[in-house]
């Protein structure tokens, strides 16, 4: 069964693989605004892939964030061990012990403001651990992290080699 929980205006519920239409035009949604945003090297290639969706929704880490029912954001919670984070470069984790959550693919529609906040707000209240990466040329993403109380960490690298901005957001 799925709960739902509300934001100001947002309710965050688990994805299903009927939303996945919905899912993918949310990501072409974030793919653009990165590219308006100068960010030109990260989510290429066809990632993340439908399959990619799936895999997420078939785990249970694929969420939507809804107005009125409608899907207007979306992005994936896993809650324990991230590989690519088990080694960081130039840097450490606030805290290497305790279970986290990791935020992964996570965007909107842009004309729906607040959105990371209730993504942020929603994992939060799961876990008082969350980790992040981004790009370094996502400008917005590492904006977010700032403002929504996150420690930039560290590098890691992704399975393909590629380098990441590391940020932790912990309860002290």
């Amino acid at each position: 069964m799925n709960s739902t929980t509300p934001y100001i205006n947002y309710t965050i519920r688990h994805a299903t693989p009927d939303d996945l239409p919905a899912i993918m035009e949310l990501i072409a949604h974030g793919r653009q605004m990165m590219r308006q945003n100068g960010n030109h090297s990260q989510w290429t290639d066809g990632y993340p892939s439908e399959n990619q969706i799936l895999d997420d929704i078939a785990k249970d880490n694929s969420y939507l964030i809804c107005h009125n029912d409608t899907p207007v954001g979306t992005f994936a919670m896993i809650i324990g061990e991230e590989p690519t984070y088990l080694h960081i470069y130039d840097g450490h984790w606030l805290d290497d012990t305790q279970t986290y959550a990791t935020i992964h693919r996570l965007a909107g529609s842009p004309q729906h403001k607040g959105l990371a906040k209730a993504c942020f707000d929603y994992v939060w209240g799961k876990t008082h651990n969350i980790r992040i990466d981004t790009h370094r040329d996502n400008a917005i993403m590492r904006h977010l992290a700032d403002t929504n109380g996150f420690i930039y960490c560290g590098i890691i690298y992704l399975a393909n080699g590629d380098e990441r901005l590391a940020f932790q957001k912990i309860e002290n």
